[in-house]
C-alpha cells in the first residue's frame, strides 16, 4: 500500500514575484522592525493588520513594528491595492515571510548559544532558551542575511499560537490623523515646494485650441505657464497665486467642440445601444422542467463619483533626467510604469512613493495628478511642485463608475419555482488603471502635443473576480443560467474602478428579483434563499443578520424590512444585510444589521469599520448619488449637484462577525456593498408595495415606480 505523498509547499503568490526576504523585513536600531508591505494604506486599516500577522509570526510587541509606506525604490511590487486583496495577497506573504525570518534568526542563535533550535523561544524580539542563555533579533542582525529568497521551507503558527491575529488592535494610523500630524499628502510639505494648477475644459472632451499667456504672466508671483499640445497649466509660489493665475489664464483661451454625452434619463437605451464586446460569463445546463412564464426585469445605476472628501493631490521633483513623485495612488509601480511611457524615461529613472490620501477606495484622479505634477515640475528648476485639483476638477474630470443596465429573465414553473435564468449586463468596463497596457491611462497623456487616445476601459477577467460581471453568476442552485455581458466600445463618459466594480449592480438586480419571486409564492424572503443556497457559510451569515435584526418583526405602518446577500467576487467574503427603512417624505434607512464572514478575522474592529463604512457609502449611493449631465457638461460638480448621506442621516449599523481562523482571511472592504444595497430595495418593496428597479431610490423614482405599477 502506497503511502500519501505530501504536497510541495507553495509560496503565496506576492511571495512569489517577490522572494526576497530583506524587500519585506529589515530589523532596524533601537530594537524596531521594518515592515515593508507593496499595499497601501487607504483608510482600511491595513497597515494595523499587517501588523499583527508581521508581530505575531515574529513574537514581537506590535509597538517594535515600524510600517513603511509603499515605494519603487525598495518594497516588494505587489500591484494595486484593490478588490479586497490586502489581506489575501499581502498578509499571506508577509506571515510566510515573518515565519522564514523567525526560522533563520532561530537558527543562527543555536549556533551562538549552543541549544537546539527546538528549546529556544522568542519573547518581544528576545531569544532564549535552557540555562538563562539569551540573545535578540537586534544582536544577530549582522549575521543573519535576509538578502536572500523566501524558501517555503517555514511553517507559520497555527491560529492557537497567535496572540495578536483575531483581537482588536488599535489602529497605528489614527494618532496622527486625530492629532493633525501630516500623515495625508494634501498636508505635506517638502524644502522649496511651489505650487501648480492645470487648466482643463469645462466641456466634456474638448481639445484646447489657443491659448492668450499674457494676462496669466502679469500675476504677481507667477513661475511659469507650461503648455505641452493641449495640457496646459501655471507654476505659481503660492497657492492663491497659482489660483489666480490659472483664473487668467482661462479667460485667454478657446476650445474645439466636445463630443455629446449620452441622454442622462435614457442610460439604460445608450447603453444598449452601443457597439459593444460580448461575452458568455457562465453557462448551466438547460432546465430539464418546462417553464409557464417568465418574469422579465431591467436594472439600472447610474454613473458614480469616487466624491474623495479630499480632492487628487501629488506632489513631484526633478533632478536631471530623474523625477521624484509623491502620490496617494493605489499602485505605485502601475503609476511608476505609465510614467515611463509618456516621459519616455526608463522606469528605474522615476521614484514613486506612496502618501495617504483623504479618501478614495477605486480608480480616482489620484494617478492623473500625478503626471500633472511632473509635466508641470519640468518647469520648476529642481523645485518640487505641489499639485491640487479642485472639487470641480474632481466631480467633473476623475473617472466614474460605470452605469449598467441589467436584465434578468427568470423562467418559472407552475409553482413558480425557478427553472432557468438569464442575466445579460450592458456597461462601460469598469478598469482603466494605469500599468496595464501598452499605451497610458493617464488623463493628461491624451492632452498632450503627441498624444496618446484615451484608453477604453476594459473588464478584469473572470478570475480575478470580472469587472461589469462581478457577482454577476447567481451563487443559488438554480438548475440553467446563462450570464453574459456586453461591454461597450465607446466611452463619451470617462469610466474606471469604483468600489466593487459591477458586483453593486449585480447583487441588487439579483436579490430583488429574488425577492420578487418570493412574493409571488407567498415565500419568507429568507427561507426562499435558504432553500436555494448549499453553501453552508452563506445559509450562516444569513440567519446570523436575520436573528440579529429579529427577522421578521411585527409590521408597522410607514415601516419595512429587507434583505440582501451576495458572497464578493463569489469567492470572497460572505455578507448578508437586512436594512430597516421609513418611507415617509423620502426613504431613510433607519438600521442595517449585518453578517460577515472573512475567514479569520486579523482585527476584527477593522473588519467591523470597513463593513460598516462599506454600508454607509452603499446607502449614500442607494438613495442619492448619481453624475448629473446635460448633452455637453458633466453638471455634478459640487456637493450641492452631487449630494452625498449626510451624518444626520446616517443609520445605525449593526456587524456581527463569523469569525473562523481555521481559515485563510479574505478582505472585508467590498462585501458590503452589493448587499446593502439589495436590502433598501427590498425594504423599500416592503414598506411602499413597489419595486424600484432604478438606481438611485429618490422620491420621483418611487412615484415613477407606483405609476408603472397602477
Amino acid at each position: 500500500m502506497m503511502s500519501a505523498v505530501s504536497p510541495i509547499p507553495k509560496l503565496p503568490p506576492s511571495l512569489v514575484a517577490n522572494p526576497c526576504l530583506s524587500s519585506w523585513v529589515r530589523f532596524t536600531g533601537a530594537g524596531r522592525v521594518a515592515i515593508s508591505p507593496g499595499k497601501v494604506e487607504i483608510g482600511q486599516g491595513i497597515v494595523t493588520a499587517l501588523a499583527q500577522i508581521a508581530a505575531d509570526e515574529l513574537d514581537v510587541e506590535i509597538g517594535r513594528i515600524e510600517m513603511i509606506r509603499a515605494s519603487t525604490a525598495a518594497s516588494p511590487n505587489e500591484g494595486v491595492t484593490s478588490g479586497s486583496l490586502s489581506i489575501q495577497q499581502s498578509g499571506r506573504a508577509l506571515r510566510q515571510v515573518c515565519a522564514e525570518v523567525r526560522q533563520r534568526f532561530l537558527a543562527v542563535a543555536s549556533e551562538r548559544l549552543g541549544v537546539d533550535a527546538a528549546l529556544l523561544g522568542v519573547e518581544d524580539g528576545m531569544i532564549s532558551g535552557p540555562g538563562n542563555v539569551r540573545t535578540s533579533y537586534w544582536e544577530l542582525a549582522d549575521e543573519v542575511s535576509l538578502d536572500r529568497d523566501a524558501t517555503a521551507g517555514a511553517v507559520p503558527k497555527p491560529a492557537a499560537a497567535r496572540s495578536l491575529a483575531g483581537h482588536a488592535v488599535q489602529r497605528v494610523d489614527i494618532p496622527d490623523k486625530v492629532f493633525a500630524r501630516p500623515r495625508f499628502i494634501h498636508d505635506h510639505t517638502l524644502p522649496g515646494l511651489v505650487h501648480g494648477r492645470v487648466l482643463r475644459p469645462e466641456i466634456s472632451g474638448a481639445k484646447l485650441l489657443t491659448l492668450d499667456e499674457a494676462a496669466a504672466r502679469a500675476v504677481s508671483g507667477l513661475i511659469s505657464v507650461v503648455r505641452d499640445g493641449g495640457f496646459a497649466g501655471v507654476v505659481a509660489d503660492s497657492e492663491g497665486t497659482a489660483e489666480a493665475a490659472l483664473k487668467a489664464l482661462r479667460k485667454g483661451t478657446t476650445w474645439a467642440a466636445g463630443e455629446p454625452l449620452p441622454d442622462e434619463n435614457d442610460l439604460a437605451g445608450f447603453l444598449r445601444s452601443q457597439p459593444a464586446e460580448t461575452t458568455v460569463i457562465d453557462t448551466k445546463a438547460a432546465a430539464t422542467t418546462k417553464a409557464t412564464r417568465t418574469l422579465r426585469r431591467q436594472y439600472t445605476r447610474p454613473y458614480i463619483a469616487h466624491g474623495s472628501i479630499a480632492p487628487s493631490c501629488a506632489m513631484a521633483q526633478w533632478d536631471g533626467n530623474r523625477v521624484h513623485v509623491w502620490t496617494h495612488s493605489q499602485g505605485v509601480y502601475l503609476l511608476r510604469a505609465d510614467l515611463a511611457i509618456v516621459l519616455k524615461l526608463p522606469a528605474e529613472n522615476i521614484v514613486v512613493e506612496h502618501m495617504e490620501g483623504a479618501g478614495c477606495y477605486g480608480h480616482n484622479a489620484a494617478d492623473d495628478v500625478a503626471l500633472d505634477a511632473v509635466l508641470l515640475a519640468k518647469a520648476a528648476d529642481g523645485r518640487p511642485v505641489r499639485v491640487q485639483w479642485s472639487r470641480y476638477d474632481e466631480m467633473c474630470h476623475a473617472p466614474f463608475g460605470a452605469a449598467m443596465a441589467i436584465e434578468i429573465e427568470a423562467d418559472l414553473d407552475a409553482d413558480n419555482e425557478i427553472v432557468g435564468w438569464r442575466h445579460a449586463i450592458w456597461s462601460n468596463g469598469h478598469a482603466a488603471r494605469p500599468g496595464r497596457a501598452t499605451q497610458p491611462a493617464l488623463l493628461a497623456a491624451s492632452e498632450i502635443a503627441n498624444p496618446y487616445p484615451r484608453m477604453i476601459s476594459t473588464n478584469p477577467p473572470a478570475a480575478n473576480g470580472g469587472g461589469g460581471d462581478r457577482n454577476s453568476v447567481p451563487l443559488y442552485d438554480f438548475p440553467a443560467w446563462t450570464i453574459t455581458s456586453h461591454r461597450l466600445l465607446t466611452m463619451p463618459v470617462r469610466t474606471s474602478a469604483v468600489r466593487t466594480l459591477g458586483a453593486q449592480g449585480n447583487v441588487f438586480a439579483i436579490e430583488s428579483l429574488l425577492d420578487e419571486i418570493a412574493a409571488s409564492r407567498e415565500e419568507d424572503p429568507i427561507a426562499f434563499r435558504l432553500r436555494h443556497l448549499r453553501d453552508a457559510r452563506a445559509k450562516h451569515v444569513i440567519r446570523a443578520a436575520a436573528q440579529r435584526a429579529g427577522w421578521m418583526p411585527a409590521r408597522q405602518s410607514g415601516i419595512g424590512h429587507g434583505v440582501g446577500f451576495a458572497r464578493y467576487k463569489n469567492t470572497g467574503a460572505y455578507c448578508a444585510a437586512i436594512a430597516e427603512v421609513e418611507g415617509t417624505d423620502d426613504i431613510r434607512v433607519r438600521r442595517l444589521t449585518l453578517a460577515i464572514d472573512v475567514g479569520e478575522a486579523i482585527n476584527p474592529d477593522g473588519v467591523i469599520n470597513q463593513i460598516e463604512g462599506g454600508a454607509i457609502q452603499a446607502t449614500s449611493w442607494v438613495l442619492k448619488e448619481r453624475v448629473r449631465f446635460d448633452r455637453s457638461h458633466i453638471t455634478s460638480t459640487s456637493w450641492t449637484d452631487y449630494p452625498i448621506l449626510t451624518f444626520s442621516e446616517v443609520p445605525a449599523v449593526e456587524v456581527e462577525i463569523m469569525q473562523r481562523p481555521e481559515i485563510e482571511p479574505v478582505g472585508a472592504g467590498e462585501a458590503a456593498h452589493g448587499p446593502v444595497t439589495a436590502a433598501i430595495a427590498n425594504a423599500v418593496h416592503d414598506c411602499l408595495g413597489v419595486y424600484v428597479r432604478d438606481l438611485p431610490i429618490t422620491r420621483d423614482k418611487i412615484i415613477a415606480a407606483m405609476e408603472l405599477a397602477s
